[in-house]
């Protein structure tokens, strides 16, 4: 029997499961046609400002939103420019590439995540309510917090 442990930094239930693809079109036709998911929300983002390992990082996504019970599905198509998409799609292909947590407090969840070593990789600075951390050095996922209220809830709203 495994020894129960406590967990030093203690996350919300799931809110996002994040795809990368190579064709949103072409994979929201799939999960449509195959498993009957639908209808998506689509749309281009230009995201400017951003950090990714500590380089400048403007990009352009393509993503679409579906909405399954309580957890969102996302797809993420990159356009332009260097994300932590264009990385792992390069390394390993299409695939799950991150879970999203909305935290009632963006700051003191990063300050707990950074007393175990895990660090945002792709944020905006200066504006602390959203990263992606690097969560993925065992696991291989990346977590994305999101403060509540405050980025991506009218993606979910519409979903």
């Amino acid at each position: 029997m495994a020894k129960e442990q406590t967990s030093r930094v203690k996350l919300p239930p799931l809110d996002q499961i994040g795809i990368v693809v190579k064709d949103v079109d072409q994979v929201m036709e799939y999960y449509t046609s195959v498993f009957g998911w639908g209808p998506f929300q689509v749309r281009e983002v230009e995201l400017k400002g951003f950090t990714y390992r500590n380089q400048p990082c403007d990009c352009r996504l393509k993503v679409a939103y579906l909405q399954s019970g309580p957890v969102q599905i996302e797809l993420i198509q990159v356009l332009e420019g260097e994300t932590p998409h264009t990385d792992f799609l390069r390394e390993r292909g299409e695939g799950l590439q991150h879970l999203c947590f909305r935290v009632d407090d963006f700051a003191a969840t990063a300050a707990e995540l950074a007393r175990e070593g895990i660090g945002p990789v792709w944020h905006l600075p200066g504006v602390p309510v959203f990263a992606y951390v690097n969560s993925d050095d065992i696991g291989g996922v990346m977590f994305e917090l999101v403060e509540k209220g405050r980025m991506g809830e009218q993606e979910k709203d519409e979903a």
